[in-house]
């Protein structure tokens, strides 16, 4: 059978083609008063990071418009809140400081894009300044911007994300179940667990 694996550009740019030079142009180094004004509007970015290996995690956060806060022109500043303490992407920082970041906001089709070299901080002036709901940051992640640039809309008017007429009926991910399935625990256990994750969402934001 024929082997149709992609293995070099030339094989790739045959199938999708080449960016159109102006397309180039989009690609800053620094933040400009547009895409500041993108950040401090976004409530909810995902952030990407790899270890030394390669191994790839990709987290969620999320806050009040504008938790990712502008250092300067090329640093962003990404707060810690109370989680479950895996710190997988934290983790990765340490051996591997190059991140990803993409920036949403409820709404909005475009999407922000950012590249560049990641540190973890506890400076105490930096933790207060990203205080929410009473609470310092537990940290900080300081990002070096690389690149930043503007994702086209047409991943989001293709899946109609917000759009909640499209939208299925409310899935309720049970933590509990899964960890029984995993370990043997009872429906009962399984229960708990879930009150238990539930209080935590009311109590410890």
């Amino acid at each position: 059978m024929r082997d149709h694996r992609i293995t070099t550009e030339e094989q790739l740019r045959a199938i999708i083609g080449s960016p159109h030079p102006m397309v180039e142009l989009k690609v800053f180094s620094e933040l400009n008063e547009i895409t500041s004004d993108f950040i401090r509007r976004s409530p909810f970015i995902v952030l990407a990071t790899a270890d030394r290996e390669g191994n790839q995690d990709a987290s969620p956060k999320g806050d009040h418009p504008g938790f990712v806060a502008i250092e300067d022109s090329r640093t962003l500043l990404i707060p810690e809140r109370s989680g479950n303490k895996l710190a997988f992407g934290y983790l990765n920082v340490l051996s591997n400081p190059h991140v990803g970041i993409i920036f949403m906001i409820p709404g909005t089709n475009e999407t922000l894009r950012v590249n560049g070299i990641a540190e973890l901080t506890s400076d105490p002036a930096v933790c207060e300044r990203l205080t929410a709901r009473g609470a310092a940051a537990k940290l900080a992640i300081r990002v070096r911007i690389d690149q930043c640039f503007f994702h086209c809309a047409k991943a989001f008017l293709r899946s109609q994300l917000w759009k909640p007429e499209t939208w299925t009926p409310h899935k309720m991910v049970s933590f509990g179940k899964q960890f029984a399935a995993k370990t043997g625990a009872s429906d009962d256990v399984a229960k708990q667990i879930d009150e238990a994750i539930e209080r935590d969402y009311r109590e410890n934001l």
